[in-house]
């Protein structure tokens, strides 16, 4: 048996990535945790008609209780994992003057704490259990320096890419890896929703983004969640502590990015 717990796994990237494992026959369990309980007993629902039992947990997972709920459904329905996707992430905007410190904290809290803490409760379960086990944190490719608008989540994006490669280190030897899928802009939901009411932009943004594309496209959830779904199994081997980016861009090549109008912030 192959148990995975997807972290934010009832929409976008989250969902992605948990129909990717059920189609590609790789996991015969989940574990769904969100806060939506509608969304995510429904596709909990579906995807164990579809072969794979699935188990939904509503929690918030910035809540210091969210691990020990998640881990003890996990043991519940499966006894062990082997296993886990960090998904959720905040990822509103403030540059250094608009940033708040309830803001920042929030930032923090679900983008940095909660993967840490979750990993630290998978791994004692991986650990005792005997479970050889592939821990995937979601990244993102603002991590090497990112947009003014985005401070603090660069600086959470940042973190979480130290942290993949200190636990890597540390859980080696316990047969765990631990690796991160970095995406740079990705067409989502989620993002629509950003783009529109936050960002100012027509309702057309993504094919007007898209034009100007390298590639003619945004990143694509599936496309993401097929490395993921790479990185959990057995054919990625020894593979551990990396940072893999899915973007357009090339971190180092070409001309040394200078700040435009819209990138200077003021008090």
């Amino acid at each position: 048996m192959s148990v995975t717990i997807i972290n934010g796994g009832t929409q976008g990237l989250g969902e992605a990535v948990a129909r990717t494992l059920v189609a590609g026959g790789k996991s015969t369990g989940l574990v769904l945790a969100g806060r939506s309980a509608d969304r995510g007993q429904a596709l909990a629902d579906e995807l164990t008609t579809l072969g794979t039992t699935s188990v939904f947990v509503q929690c918030d997972i910035a809540d210091d209780t969210a691990p020990d709920a998640i881990i003890g459904a996990c043991r519940e329905a499966f006894g062990t994992v082997n296993g886990l996707v960090n998904v959720a992430a905040k990822t509103s905007r403030a540059n250094l003057f608009t940033d708040t410190p309830d803001h920042f904290e929030a930032m923090m809290d679900i983008n940095v704490k909660a993967p840490y803490f979750l990993i630290q409760a998978a791994a004692r379960l991986m650990i005792e259990t005997g479970a050889k086990g592939s821990i995937v944190n979601v990244g993102s490719t603002s991590q090497y320096g990112g947009q003014t608008k985005l401070t603090s989540y660069v600086m959470s994006k940042a973190a979480l890419a130290v942290m993949t490669k200190n636990l890597a280190f540390g859980l080696m030897r316990h047969g765990i890896r631990v690796n991160q899928v970095s995406p740079g802009w990705m067409d989502t939901e989620s993002e629509h929703i950003t783009q529109v009411t936050y960002d100012g932009a027509p309702q057309n943004w993504l094919e007007l983004a898209e034009a100007e594309r390298p590639m003619g496209r945004l990143v694509k959830p599936w496309e993401v969640a097929n490395l993921i779904a790479f990185c959990l199994s057995d054919q990625s081997g020894l593979l551990t502590g990396n940072l893999i980016d899915v973007d357009q861009t090339v971190q180092g090549a070409g001309d040394p990015p200078m700040p435009g109008v819209d990138d200077t912030v003021s008090p």
